[in-house]
């Protein structure tokens, strides 16, 4: 996603990025209570969105699901459901990490740092 903006700049990333910090200091500083609070549930969700237009670990995930011989992670869960993977202890649980790694990497980053 490092790519030229399709559209020039703001990226929708830098725009996101904007309306999330106009949230954390703007509306942040000047509300209470409950306002406040869903600002920031909201500057939350945008700084996720945020990191998932930016993030480049992508294609390592749809790498790793379609090593494993599969289009997707919905197919790939039921594949596993199916036990089509019960005999590739070594291949699953790697793959796997990548899946969670990079659903941290969004979601919640810094998590695995340690």
């Amino acid at each position: 996603m490092h790519d030229a903006p399709l559209h020039g700049r703001p990226t929708a990333a830098e725009l996101v990025a904007a309306v999330a910090e106009f949230l954390e200091h703007d509306v942040r500083e000047a509300t209470e209570g409950q306002v406040n609070f869903h600002a920031r549930v909201a500057a939350n969700v945008l700084r996720t969105v945020e990191r998932e237009l930016l993030d480049s670990s992508a294609a390592d995930v749809a790498a790793a699901v379609r090593d494993l011989g599969y289009d997707d992670e919905t197919h790939l869960a039921a594949g596993i459901r199916a036990g089509e993977l019960d005999d590739r202890a070594t291949e699953l649980p790697a793959a796997l990490r990548v899946l969670v790694r990079h659903r941290l990497t969004v979601a919640h980053p810094g998590y695995d740092a340690t």
